[in-house]
């Protein structure tokens, strides 16, 4: 058999190009390929070479349309036995190659090229072409024959026509070769046999009936040269005169010989258009003779020749002329003929030629898997004979079939599939796309697991036998990377001992398209640490740093909230000359010690010095690490893989595909996980960011001075921090602002950011030291019960720790580049410095309460009033003699000295023993009748309070006398719009005016007072009383706040005059005083009533006057103070926010101490009278009593 026939094969001229004397193979390919361009040659082309000696036999010979084809064999070939059957198969034409520089002896070319011809004895024609002469040799060639022809040294074109011109001389040498053949078959008969032919004598019946068939082969042979000189009509008629002789002598092989070659004058003669008539006509020809050579079997000669190559043969150029995928039913049927007569084939080279066509064959139908099936067998006929150059073939054969099979190499794939698969298998949101699921599936399939691990082991045989070091351990990566499940440990350590021995044939640093072990995937990308933070800068804007996210692969974060997002990737930006890492998992799913001698990030941009580390991985086994670089200059960054050096060759790992892999994993197409087996918990699909490169920034480090551990307070207390910042990058810091972030903000009290503004510009190396001011914060409300359980039990916490440590940020950057284009702009820097302030529980506070006493002013010529304590009396000692007479003030409303007291009931629940300090600011006041001027105040301390560990005490903090001045609706409006009361919705704004009097007046109350402590760890702090004071006071807030809605006063009046004097109140008690009243004398006095609301109160007024043991003195049987006047049930009306008085005499019989009483029942009281009495029933009288007041009576009984 021969390989790539057809049906035209049998008008084809056979050419043999051989080398004479030494052809560099470089200029033997071009010379070929120059040859190849004239395989065709009009017969319009050589009227002015040929010649007709005589009557052309090739009576209608197309000189316009026809032409001569030339099927060129370089090297020649060995003369076929079949070359009487089959003109077509022998060497008409013998062409030498020479090469003049190579081979300057001109008489030896010649000797060796007759030589040549001598083993092609059916060569008609014979040139030997010597390129590239020089003169001498142009000048010898002249006279060396007609054979040798001189190309002259020339360009390209011309050496192309002076070629053509040539091979239209040989093409009408042969014409006419051709015509004396066949005059001279048709005169004289000649005798043609075939190998079929018995060899034994002929008995007389034998002989005629071969005589018979002699005219048959004679007439069908001339119809092969009427062919090969281009003339089918002379052919089709000489082909028609043998199959009729032939049917006659039953010539079966022959006959289905001429029926070949009337099929080919057929499409000849058509030049090349087919239709489906002459589909039809061809495909029963050809049945017909395939069938006739499956007759002319003879039994006996099975064993030594047999037609079933020509049969065969026919089948493959029936199914070659038919093959499209329209009849692709009709020429698989053929094919599957085809491959069953194969077992019966003598020839082994029959078989492999018929095994490459078939697969060539489905190849063109792209029947992919059965053209690879058929591939394998051509490489298996390859891999019997025991030598490299077969082993080679073998090798490319299988490398051919590896993208039927799915297992074939990197390096094989084009850049432009592998783009395209790349680019559609992005991760969006955990799931892959349609396209990228489908190549999953292509690629991994576990049913032909198997036969994959076949072919890639019939790969690593031919490449080991081949001598080809790197196929070798491409195949064998291959194999032990995808299939190593189903590979035995002594399997698995076969495989890896192969890669070790190809490694070592191979020089250093050989690189691999393919990838063995370990499996790389990507884990993550590590987030820049707080000190490494990078933000966009505004240079448009003082706050820059406003609305900009920190860098790091974030999906999503709360700074950029409500920013468009065009991209499907988290950006994240690297700096030039800093460090970066990025975590990658290694798996080892093999039985045997994995050594990585060298793994590091691939990096195709070139712009990064990416640092290599060597890894060990025991058997079974994964592993973390970190893999760590520079980058060396600004630009985008692209990091597809790692480069793995393993196995003595380098490879590049792509996390794609192992992304790939583990999908494949997930969906149950691939064998199983490779990190999953070796123990690996099951991680999300990391993507690569989009990594961009910034010019060199400042870097701030800081520390705290003296330790970077826990900063450990008590509740309350106050510290001074200091954070050292030094700049450790190569570019000074510029820019810098220091904010607060956290929980607890509060907590810290200042911040010297002045220091740092001042040492800016912070050159590199440079430090500066901020001074920080903490006071530690409260933990939560304590349940009184629980502590003093706790306190008894002594179970109480000792330390308590607080995780809401407040932040400090600090925004910086360094020089801003003058550039329009705000991208241009290098980003600034967030270092984030927590502070890790541990709170230890302090004092806690058990309850508090208020503490309050009156003790009953003098009645006088003038009502008693405030003392306003002046600056300058202000400034004694603690503990000196008018320090009471400071706290304890009248109230101007009742007429009654007041000493409030708040207890505080405090817990020590810690190991160290804590004193308590109270100091109270008391306010100055430069006006008696301004009640909210607050001036200069002085601070008074009071004795310390011990508190020792796991016990209690009381703190009493005295407090000033207030009340506000006028009693109103606003402050029962919310209770009254809950009863209906009022209809109004808002307060007005007095309403609103004097509900924040009353919050002002206790935000100012708890200003003035301050309870420090000291502990016996010799650190101090304050304790935050707010809470406990407003508790203390929600109790009692009607009566601590608000004034009575009528107040009362008792004063003497002078006789004889109705100007009041001026009097001071007494400092001591002591002695008479001046304004007395003497026994014995009628004394006169008034009552004043003062109304303290904005309405008119209607009353009746009654006087009491009582002795020292509480006796009425003016009823009964025996009263001791006589009087004139009314004292009782007197009716007045008093003006809103005035005074009214009634005048009375008293006259005393008896010396000794009296109190004076004035109560008073108001008649229609309105709500707010009502509200303040605490009463809801309108029928309930409200009685309204004022401060007794003491009179001093002096004399004799």
């Amino acid at each position: 058999m021969e390989p790539d026939v057809s049906m035209e094969t049998s008008s084809m001229i056979r050419i043999a190009v051989l080398p004479i004397g030494t052809v560099p193979p470089t200029l033997l390919r071009d010379y070929h390929s120059m040859l190849l361009r004239h395989h065709t040659i009009p017969l319009s082309a050589i009227s002015s070479f040929y010649t007709e000696h005589q009557k052309s036999p090739f009576t209608n010979q197309p000189w316009d349309s026809g032409s001569l084809r030339f099927k060129f064999v370089l090297g020649g070939a060995p003369p076929s036995p079949w070359e009487d059957f089959q003109s077509n198969r022998k060497i008409l034409a013998v062409i030498g190659i020479c090469h003049c520089p190579s081979s300057p002896d001109l008489d030896s070319v010649i000797e060796q090229f007759n030589a040549a011809c001598k083993g092609y004895n059916s060569a008609l024609v014979k040139r030997c072409f010597a390129f590239s002469p020089c003169d001498s040799h142009l000048e010898e060639g002249g006279k060396k024959g007609d054979n040798l022809i001189m190309f002259p040294p020339a360009d390209q074109q011309t050496q192309e026509f002076h070629l053509q011109t040539m091979m239209q001389d040989i093409a009408a040498s042969l014409l006419m070769e051709f015509e004396k053949w066949v005059l001279q078959a048709e005169s004289a008969g000649t005798i043609l046999k075939t190998p079929l032919d018995s060899q034994a004598s002929l008995s007389s019946e034998e002989v005629i009936k071969a005589k018979k068939r002699r005219l048959a082969r004679a007439q069908k042979t001339i119809g092969d040269y009427c062919l090969l000189a281009g003339s089918p009509v002379d052919a089709n008629a000489h082909y028609s005169t043998a199959l009729e002789l032939a049917r006659l002598t039953a010539d079966y092989f022959w006959y289905a010989g001429a029926l070949e070659g009337s099929v080919c004058a057929l499409l000849v003669d058509r030049m090349g258009q087919k239709d489906a008539v002459l589909e039809e006509e061809v495909k029963f020809r050809y049945n017909s003779v395939i069938l006739h050579y499956r007759k002319s079997f003879i039994p006996d000669n099975a064993q030594r020749v047999s037609p079933l190559s020509f049969e065969l043969e026919a089948t493959l150029k029936l199914a070659r002329f038919l093959c499209r995928r329209e009849l692709a039913k009709d020429v698989v049927e053929l094919l599957t003929s085809a491959a069953d007569g194969a077992k019966s084939l003598i020839d082994a080279s029959d078989r492999l030629i018929l095994y490459i066509e078939i697969a060539r064959l489905f190849g063109t139908l792209d029947y992919q898997r059965k053209a690879a099936f058929f591939s394998r067998q051509v490489a298996q006929l390859y891999l019997q004979q025991e030598n490299r150059s077969a082993a080679i073939c073998a090798m490319q054969v299988l490398a051919m079939t590896t993208k039927a099979y799915r297992v074939q190499g990197r390096a094989s794939i084009s850049k432009s599939s592998l783009s395209n698969e790349t680019g559609s298998s992005l991760v969006d949101g955990g799931k892959m796309h349609h396209q990228s699921v489908q190549s999953v599936v292509s690629l991994f399939e576990s049913q032909w697991s198997t036969l994959q691990m076949v072919v890639l082991r019939e790969i690593l045989l031919s490449a080991v036998r081949a001598g080809d070091p790197l196929a070798a351990w491409s195949a064998a990566a291959r194999l032990l990377r995808s299939y190593y499940p189903l590979i035995t440990p002594v399997g698995q350590n076969g495989l890896a001992s192969a890669l070790a021995n190809s490694a070592e044939r191979l020089p250093s640093g050989t690189r691999c398209a393919d990838s063995a072990l370990p499996f790389v995937r990507l884990y993550s990308f590590p987030l820049h640490p707080s000190q490494m933070d990078i933000v966009k800068r505004n240079p448009g804007r003082e706050d820059w740093w406003a609305g900009s996210a920190p860098s790091g692969p974030f999906i999503y974060t709360p700074f950029s909230k409500g920013e468009p997002n065009d991209s499907s990737k988290q950006e994240l930006i690297w700096v030039v000359g800093e460090p970066v890492q990025v975590l990658v998992e290694l798996a080892n799913p093999c039985g045997f010690d994995l050594r990585v001698d060298s793994i590091y990030l691939s990096v195709h941009s070139g712009n990064f010095d990416a640092f290599p580390i060597s890894v060990e991985l025991p058997p079974n086994s994964s592993k973390v690490i970190a893999l760590s670089g520079i980058p060396t200059s600004v630009g985008p960054v692209t990091i597809p893989g790692c480069t793995v050096h393993c196995f003595g060759v380098i490879t590049e790992h792509i996390f794609r595909d192992v992304d790939n892999l583990l999908l494949g994993a997930a969906q149950g197409l691939v064998l199983s996980d490779p990190f999953r087996c070796c123990g690996s918990a099951k991680l999300k699909n990391v993507s690569v960011p989009n990594i961009s490169v910034v010019p060199p920034l400042p870097l701030l480090v800081s520390n705290v001075v003296g330790g970077d551990g826990a900063i450990i307070l008590y509740e309350g207390e106050i510290r001074d921090v200091w954070i050292s910042l030094a700049n450790a990058g190569t570019v000074p810091v510029e820019q810098a602002h220091i904010s607060l972030s956290g929980k607890n903000q509060d907590s810290i009290i200042s911040i010297a950011s002045e220091t740092l503004k001042s040492a800016l510009p912070l050159k590199p190396g440079a430090e500066v030291i901020i001074p920080v001011t903490l006071k530690a914060w409260q933990h939560g409300p304590v349940d009184p019960e629980t502590v003093a359980g706790k306190i008894a039990s002594g179970s109480i916490g000792r330390h308590v720790k607080d995780v809401s440590s407040p932040s400090l940020l600090i925004h910086y950057a360094g020089p801003l580049t003058n550039s329009e284009d705000q991208s241009a702009v290098p980003p600034g820097r967030r270092l984030v410095l927590p502070l890790q302030i541990c709170v230890l529980q302090g004092l806690s506070f058990v309850k508090a309460r208020l503490l309050s006493m009156e003790i009953p002013a003098h009645v006088s010529e003038n009502l008693p009033r405030a003392v306003h304590v002046e600056t300058t009396s202000c400034k004694g000692l603690v503990g000196s003699g008018n320090r009471m007479d400071k706290l304890m003030k009248i109230d101007p409303f009742r007429g009654s000295w007041g000493l409030r007291f708040l207890e505080l009931e405090l817990s020590n629940p810690t190991d160290v023993v804590f004193e308590i300090s109270v100091t109270v600011k008391l306010e100055n006041s430069g006006n008696e009748d301004s009640h909210s001027a607050d001036h200069d105040a002085t601070e008074y301390g009071y004795p310390k309070t011990r508190i020792d560990r796991d016990y209690s005490a009381r703190v009493l903090i005295p407090l000033e006398h207030f009340k506000l001045p006028i009693l109103d609706g606003s402050f029962f409006v919310k209770d009254m719009q809950s009863n209906g009361t009022s209809g109004s919705k808002s307060s007005s704004f007095s309403e609103k005016n004097t509900k924040a009097e009353l919050n002002a007046s206790i935000r100012n109350l708890i200003s003035r007072i301050k309870v420090r402590w000291q502990s016996g760890r010799n650190s101090s702090g304050e304790l935050n009383i707010k809470d406990a004071v407003q508790a203390a006071l929600q109790s009692s807030v009607m009566d601590v706040l608000l004034p009575d809605p009528l107040t009362f006063g008792f004063r003497l009046v002078k006789k004889g005059s109705e100007q009041d004097a001026e009097l001071d109140l007494p400092n001591d008690s002591s002695g008479p005083t001046k304004g007395s009243v003497l026994a014995h004398d009628m004394t006169p006095m008034e009552v004043l009533v003062r109304n303290n609301t904005k309405e008119m109160i209607k009353m009746s007024l009654s006087i009491t006057c009582r002795d020292v043991a509480g006796e009425n003195c003016i009823e009964g049987t025996k009263p001791t103070v006589l009087w004139s006047g009314v004292l009782n049930e007197i009716t007045m009306e008093v003006p809103p926010l005035q005074e009214s008085k009634h005048c009375f005499s008293l006259y005393f019989l008896v010396p000794g101490e009296y109190t004076l009483v004035a109560a008073a029942v108001i008649d229609d009281a309105n709500n707010i009278l009502r509200a303040r009495a605490r009463t809801d029933s309108p029928d309930e009288p409200i009685f309204c009593r004022g401060p007794p007041f003491h009179v001093r009576v002096s004399g004799t009984a």
